[in-house]
């Protein structure tokens, strides 16, 4: 309100008494500093690329902007325009780079008062409140219509849903029933699944076992972080497959790039179909460049997700957003506010296509998981209101 007060509407979803905490994430000043850090430029986080061939290797610098003198490799997306740069190491070709690593530099482009407002001891704070609950009562003779089965074209509003009794429930769409391992058996049968993202979608692909306990993972043979899983089914013909997204991908341990593709291209590749379901997301490893870089990727994705459409209109595409993060991560390069403009980008760029969404930023922020990697109540919310989509 422009006067140290806020405003706060929230939705009260259930009767009784009610107790809730309103946390001050960041203060107007604290967002300010962010923001203006964030879009100053790619040196908040080094990339380390190997190189090697039968006899030799090296390891030089990589990054989306290198400021030297020496010969570089240029590593070009051309149908989207996104370039990747590593310094070309002497008696190897740049086709020769096969794994890359990452750290976090020194630089900072915050001020320090800016520092102390991103200090743990500053984030998170509870607003006092001046009554221990509130009591919700029934608003009297009032018909709740049925709500529709989740499809893919609708739209997921802010809040989505929310978390009781340990189980996600959404407020657009009615899930269905996946009580039984019939009714799972019969929804997955024949599906091929590509999940494309980050390790927060190699959750999913972990937990879906759980759901079905007949899924086998097929050894890939490949070393460093894992950077692709493939499970299957043979019996129900059921394919599951994660691969990490293309650069950035910031990781202190190597990840090989020996078949690294943005997610453009990636979806690109596939045929689709009725059969086929692909879910997307990214966000977590764009959160320390600036934000320009992010949107030109989604957009980028949006466009193969039209041409994919086009070739292939019943393909099933679920979007499913970014997790809320630990209060303990270095806000300059991985705030939550970052996460949230993010969060708020993808939501506008994929608004009016024939996508489901998967509000995982909404799920997170209804279990208090504070966590990029949440539990397993968090993650079976997640997986169900996906299933709801396809099932």
């Amino acid at each position: 309100l422009n006067n140290g007060s806020y405003l706060v509407h929230f939705s009260l979803f259930w009767e009784g008494r009610v107790q809730f905490s309103l946390l001050l994430f960041h203060p107007s000043e604290g967002v300010s500093a962010l923001w203006r850090a964030r879009n100053e430029g790619y040196n908040n986080v080094e990339f380390i690329g190997t190189f090697t061939s039968a006899t030799y290797s090296a390891t030089t610098k990589c990054n989306f902007h290198l400021s030297v003198d020496q010969e570089l490799c240029e590593y070009l997306e051309t149908k989207d325009g996104d370039y990747f740069y590593c310094i070309k190491p002497q008696g190897l070709s740049c086709g020769a780079l096969t794994s890359l690593q990452s750290h976090n530099t020194e630089n900072s482009n915050l001020s320090a008062l800016e520092k102390r407002l991103t200090a743990r001891s500053n984030i998170g704070i509870e607003i006092p409140r001046s009554f221990p609950y509130i009591a919700v009562s029934s608003c009297g003779n009032i018909t709740v219509s049925a709500m529709e089965k989740c499809k893919t074209g609708m739209d997921s509003p802010f809040p989505s849903g929310f978390a009781l009794r340990n189980t996600w429930n959404p407020v657009f769409c009615s899930k269905p029933p996946l009580e039984s391992s019939d009714q799972i058996d019969t929804c997955l049968k024949g599906k091929m699944m590509y999940f494309m993202g980050d390790s927060t979608l190699r959750q999913w692909i972990l937990y879906f076992p759980k759901i079905d306990k007949s899924l086998k993972y097929f050894d890939l043979h490949r070393t460093g972080l894992e950077s692709k899983l493939l499970a299957m089914n043979m019996d129900k013909n059921l394919l599951i497959q994660w691969k990490k997204h293309g650069h950035p991908y910031v990781a202190h341990k190597g990840y090989t790039v020996k078949d690294n593709a943005y997610l453009s291209r990636e979806i690109d590749l596939l045929g689709g179909g009725k059969y086929t379901v692909i879910v997307i997301t990214l966000g977590q490893h764009f959160r320390p460049f600036p934000l320009s870089m992010f949107i030109k990727r989604v957009l980028g994705i949006r466009k193969a997700i039209e041409r994919l459409f086009m070739r292939s209109p019943d393909t099933t595409v679920i979007i499913k957003s970014e997790n809320t993060r630990e209060m303990t991560t270095d806000m300059e390069r991985f705030s939550d506010f970052h996460g949230y403009i993010q969060y708020l980008v993808v939501k506008e760029i994929f608004r009016d296509l024939n996508i489901g969404v998967v509000d995982a930023w909404d799920i997170s922020t209804a279990y208090a998981s504070n966590n990029v990697h949440p539990h397993d109540d968090v993650v079976r919310s997640q997986v169900y209101m996906f299933l709801s989509y396809i099932c």
